[in-house]
């Protein structure tokens, strides 16, 4: 149970008992379809619940088409959240309109959510120059390649927020790996020390590619490390949406109240190799991955849905034909080959253009503007 920002405190400091997390993870729907009753997180309502289901199934189709585009040659490398949907479809979800989210490369099911076409968020993995998308339009962050440094980029940029005045929150999202990594250590650290309205969210999938999570930390959970920097830290199952909007939905007001951050842990799985470049065969073992299948969060959200008749044919019709619409427009977008302007390789490395750039791009342009058999024969 997380304390609220009035209650927990004591000498400016929260009291122990409120920072330390579940010995078993929240959860508000069991692998069966179940609702689950929970003394302190209330299931959100149906049609809550509705928009996380279709976001379920746009999300798992964006993964599979992004999977077929990579086998295409369309997109360079795609880590896909297959199996990890709903703590995607949770983190755009669960903040507001004025607030930001910050992503992992794997988190591009999240970065659609938030309104980003799904042609616009492939760009960075297609091999293409910059993040494909206006950050500010959507207020999200460019998806990073390098682990925990997205972490740093939302601290600070919740820091000043708050020095702003703005009712602004920050929601960051990581892998279990980047627990590895220092960055993770100066924004938690950071964070708590100047108490800003960040929330992390680590999705746990077990393994940093083939680093399983037991080579990573001795704690009882990656949530326990809230407690060491002054925060509250909460687990939940990552494969239940219901649970993980509650959790991360009572942490994102927490820090719009003024009660800091807040760390979420959330148990999930990596379905699929770490990227298509990837053999997991060689760090894990079938019937592990095989486990988990029964606990997949779409088929756990349309059971419940359907048992409490919220969800009928029609309705996961209309939600299937969207998700395909969304699929059409991928392949149409990627399959479309890009218009390059050589000068891009300059316009934007400095707001005003050194002599040394423009000498360059000189040099570049009279290359370009000479006829094929001029550089044919420069070539000999």
């Amino acid at each position: 149970m997380l304390a609220s920002p009035e209650f927990g405190k004591e000498g400016g400091r929260m009291q122990t008992t409120d920072m330390l997390p579940r010995e078993t993870p929240v959860q508000l729907i069991d692998a069966d379809g179940a609702a689950v009753p929970d003394e302190h997180y209330e299931r959100p309502g149906a049609d809550a619940l509705l928009r996380a289901y279709r976001g379920l199934v746009e999300g798992r189709r964006i993964n599979d088409q992004a999977s077929a585009l990579v086998r295409q040659g369309r997109l360079a490398v795609y880590p896909s959240s297959h199996g990890q949907e709903a703590c995607q479809v949770a983190a755009s979800l669960a903040i507001g309109d004025e607030d930001w989210l910050f992503p992992t490369y794997r988190d591009s099911v999240a970065v659609i959510g938030r309104g980003v076409a799904p042609a616009d968020a492939l760009v960075l993995l297609k091999g293409d120059w910059h993040s494909g998308y206006d950050v500010h339009a959507h207020r999200v962050a460019p998806q990073t390649t390098p682990l925990a440094t997205q972490l740093l980029h939302a601290v600070g940029f919740a820091y000043a927020a708050k020095q702003r005045g703005e009712d602004t929150v920050a929601l960051a999202l990581c892998g279990d790996g980047a627990t590895s990594e220092g960055d993770f250590h100066e924004a938690m650290n950071f964070a708590a020390v100047f108490h800003v309205p960040v929330v992390f969210l680590i999705q746990n999938n077990e393994f940093a590619i083939s680093v399983p999570l037991s080579r990573q930390t001795a704690a009882p959970s990656l949530a326990h490390k809230a407690i060491g920097y002054g925060m509250p830290g909460q687990r939940v199952d990552g494969n239940d949406v219901a649970a993980v909007l509650a959790v991360l939905g009572e942490a994102v007001e927490r820090a719009r109240a003024g009660g800091g951050p807040t760390l979420v842990e959330a148990h999930t799985y990596r379905m699929q190799a770490h990227t298509n470049a990837d053999d997991d065969t060689r760090y894990r073992e079938r019937e592990e991955v095989q486990a988990w299948v029964a606990r997949d969060p779409l088929l756990r959200l349309r059971t419940h849905l359907t048992a409490a008749g919220a969800l009928d044919e029609e309705l996961e019709a209309q939600y299937a034909a969207g998700a395909e619409e969304i699929a059409a427009a991928m392949r149409a977008a990627l399959n479309a080959d890009s218009e390059l302007d050589p000068e891009d390789l300059f316009r934007f490395v400095t707001e005003t253009r050194s002599p040394q750039l423009e000498e360059q791009w000189q040099l570049l342009r009279d290359e370009i503007a000479r006829t094929p058999a001029e550089n044919a024969g420069g070539a000999r």
